[in-house]
C-alpha cells in the first residue's frame, strides 16, 4: 500500500517510469507480510510527500511482481533502490534512518 504521493508500480509501468524521469526515483521493494517492510514503507510515504517535485517514489511488492525484483536480484526485503537515468545508483538493504534514505535519493554517500 502506497500514500498519496507514492507510485505503486506494476510490470507495465516500472520501465516507462524508471525509464523516462529526469529525476531520482527511490523504489521500494516490500510485501506485506514483512514487518521491517511495515516500518519503512510509512517513511517512505513521507519521503514521497517531502520530495514531491524533486524526486519520485514508488513501490513494488514482491508478491504481485516477482519478476521485477528478481530482474534486480532482490533476496532480502525491504531493500531500497534509487535510480538515476534509469539504471540502479544505490541500493539500501533492510531498515534504514530516513536521512540515509534521503541522502541516498539526493545523491550523497550513504
Amino acid at each position: 500500500m502506497a500514500g498519496p504521493d507514492t507510485i505503486e508500480f506494476n510490470a507495465e509501468s516500472f520501465d516507462e517510469l524508471i525509464g523516462s524521469s529526469d529525476k531520482p526515483v527511490l523504489v521500494d521493494f516490500w510485501a506485506p507480510w514483512c514487518a521491517p517492510c511495515r516500518v519503512v514503507g510509512p517513511v517512505v510515504d513521507e519521503i514521497a510527500t517531502e520530495l514531491v517535485g524533486e524526486a519520485i517514489v514508488g513501490k513494488v511488492n514482491v508478491d504481485d511482481v516477482p519478476q521485477i525484483a528478481a530482474r534486480f536480484g532482490i533476496s532480502s526485503i525491504p531493500t531500497l533502490i534509487v535510480f538515476r537515468g534509469g539504471e540502479p545508483a544505490e541500493v539500501l538493504v533492510g531498515l534504514r534512518p530516513k536521512d540515509a534514505i534521503v541522502d541516498a535519493i539526493r545523491g550523497a554517500t550513504v
